[in-house]
């Protein structure tokens, strides 16, 4: 078994070595793990069959993509937590604890108040459009060009985190049951893979219910062991060590990674999935609440573990030395499992952990392929797609991506930093873009988003990431080689400058073509004819044909006929008074 080493070095990863150890593989680790995957394959199977009859009631892609809009709140709340309270988040902040402290463990604090502040400003106004996806907002009102750069964007990051977390998997699997981490990582994006394709969005929500009482039995059944360990030292003499400091000088570091953290977990498909299949508005938001305060009780413990792994006399275990000491921080909560508890014990703490990594590979999996299917495939090239070719499409697309990021994880050894980069780049670009499109679309075109677009990404990159070697060409004030490099709140400031690059570049665009004669009819950039900003383009779904959509601009009553009749147009239409929902939205 060998172990990559990264250490923190100047603000950056950086690969340092690797540790070897030849160990056999161990059966009965290997017997419990495939207890696990086959209890979550045989509970995505059932919930796969309950999709099958579901989908002939509602209709195929709004019960694959969004569990028929029916997901009852409780399972709701389970997928969402099993979601948010991944193998990233629990092994991250295990990781982190040890590391770097309390202090600078800001991946609860920062879901906690973004899954709030989602809840409260967000939930309800993409359930109440009735939206299938993330990305319908931006189709409506920009067209494809600008829809399917967001995607490229969103495609990375959920890419990059899929096979951040198969990896890291892969490496907790080497360290507690001696599998390779090829076995390891096929192993579980086969059985992810399964039952995702075949169920869906409400096979991801049944099997995260099963997956979250996994990763709660691993997580809590291990912490009396540990922290009763002999070689568990004294916690509060150690107590510098886990609680962390924080100098003036990175004050601002601090408040940046906290400001990302916490917008950053709004702009993401694998949310919104669970936000769009609610049954109603008010329960999207129950759901988003709830669970932003099950993410963060479901911290404490592996916050306690990553405590007891930096107060711990590491020499009288196997391993020998300090994972933080020797660079493998990433393996401090399996490394703690593993050697502290009794071996039953320390095999549900495996399964939990593999439960987690499951729980986020297939949401992940499940966001992307969705967008691909519903927003790229069947708007942008086949509008006059069948339900059955839709279907066809979305189990490839699960397959697809599925591989992709499982030979990410085998063969990439800077996934880690990939992932900080396209995260960054999720929140400095997206974030934006989905708050003007939702809560100002007026003073939003589309030649403003793509300058907000460009403007977010080259500021970013410019930034610099040295774990994946990327070079600073960007120095922001305060910039210290010797200090860590970027010490200005660099992420938040591109975030709000991509935003003023789109409410300006709007007015600008929008300026010059009222002085020209010829004004700015070229929809598939513009989206929207910006001689008049309240006339929508729209194509119909049966014949190709473009229909002009002002007169449903401003809200006009139609009756349920010709609101069915203008399927694909995102109208919300009413009759008689009441709301006549459809998967509509008013431009």
């Amino acid at each position: 078994m060998c172990l990559l080493g990264w250490s923190r070095l100047k603000g950056g990863y950086h690969f340092s070595h690797q540790l070897c150890i030849e160990m056999a593989v161990d059966s009965s680790a290997v017997v419990v793990l495939i207890i696990f995957y086959l209890v979550i394959l045989v509970v995505g199977l059932l919930a796969a069959y309950r999709v099958k009859q579901k989908g002939n009631e509602i209709g195929e892609l709004e019960t694959s993509l969004v569990a028929g809009r029916d997901l009852q709140t409780s399972i709701g709340i389970f997928t969402m937590i099993a979601t948010t309270v991944g193998g990233g988040f629990i092994n991250g902040t295990a990781e982190e604890v040890a590391k770097a402290g309390i202090v600078w463990t800001l991946a609860p604090i920062g879901i906690f108040i973004g899954l709030n502040l989602g809840g409260a400003v967000y939930a309800r106004k993409m359930r109440n459009a009735r939206y299938l996806t993330m990305l319908d907002p931006f189709q409506v009102h920009h067209g494809n060009f600008i829809t399917f750069l967001i995607y490229s964007t969103s495609l990375t990051g959920d890419l990059l985190w899929t096979a951040s977390i198969l990896n890291a998997l892969g490496s907790t699997l080497s360290v507690i049951a001696q599998i390779d981490l090829l076995v390891a990582v096929l192993m579980s994006g086969f059985v992810a893979i399964v039952y995702t394709m075949l169920g869906s969005m409400i096979s991801v929500a049944y099997t995260d219910v099963v997956q979250m009482i996994f990763i709660l039995l691993g997580l809590v059944i291990s912490l009396p062991f540990v922290l009763s360990n002999e070689n568990i030292s004294a916690i509060s003499e150690k107590r510098d060590t886990w609680l962390g400091h924080l100098s003036p000088a990175y004050i601002a570091v601090w408040s940046d990674l906290l400001v990302a953290m916490t917008l950053g977990t709004i702009p993401w498909q694998a949310y919104f999935q669970r936000v769009l299949s609610m049954k109603s508005s008010k329960q999207a938001q129950i759901l988003s609440f709830v669970g932003a305060v099950g993410a963060l009780v479901l911290a404490v413990p592996p916050a306690l573990l990553g405590i007891a792994g930096a107060s711990a006399d590491w020499s009288n275990t196997t391993f020998g030395v300090s994972p933080v000491g020797t660079n493998q921080s990433s393996l401090i909560l399996p490394l703690v499992i593993s050697e502290f508890t009794p071996k039953i014990v320390s095999l549900l703490g495996l399964g939990a952990i593999s439960a987690a990594v499951m729980s986020s590979m297939d949401s992940s999996v499940l966001a992307t392929s969705s967008m691909f299917t519903h927003n790229v495939y069947h708007e942008m090239f086949r509008l006059t797609a069948s339900k059955r070719e839709l279907g066809c499409v979305q189990i490839f697309a699960v397959v697809f991506f599925g591989c992709v990021s499982m030979a990410i994880a085998i063969w990439s050894n800077v996934i880690y930093g990939m992932f900080i980069l396209a995260a960054d780049i999720v929140f400095v670009i997206i974030f934006p873009q989905l708050t003007a499109v939702l809560f100002f679309p007026s003073f939003v075109n589309s030649a403003g988003a793509f300058a907000g677009f460009f403007l977010g990404l080259v500021l970013r990159i410019g930034a610099g990431e040295p774990i994946v070697d990327l070079p600073v060409w960007i120095y922001f004030p305060y910039y210290s080689e010797e200090d860590g490099g970027q010490l200005f709140p660099f992420r938040t400031v591109s975030m709000l400058l991509s935003l003023g690059a789109i409410v300006l570049v709007t007015k600008l665009s929008r300026w010059a073509c009222l002085a020209t004669s010829a004004g700015c009819g070229y929809k598939w950039f513009m989206g929207r004819n910006e001689s008049n900003p309240n006339h929508l383009v729209r194509q119909d779904n049966h014949d190709g044909n473009e229909k002009d959509l002002t007169q449903y601009s401003n809200g006009n009553r139609e009756t349920a006929g010709q609101c069915e009749a203008s399927k694909r147009m995102w109208i919300r239409c009413q009759s008689s008074g009441e709301d006549v929902e459809t998967d509509f939205i008013q431009g």
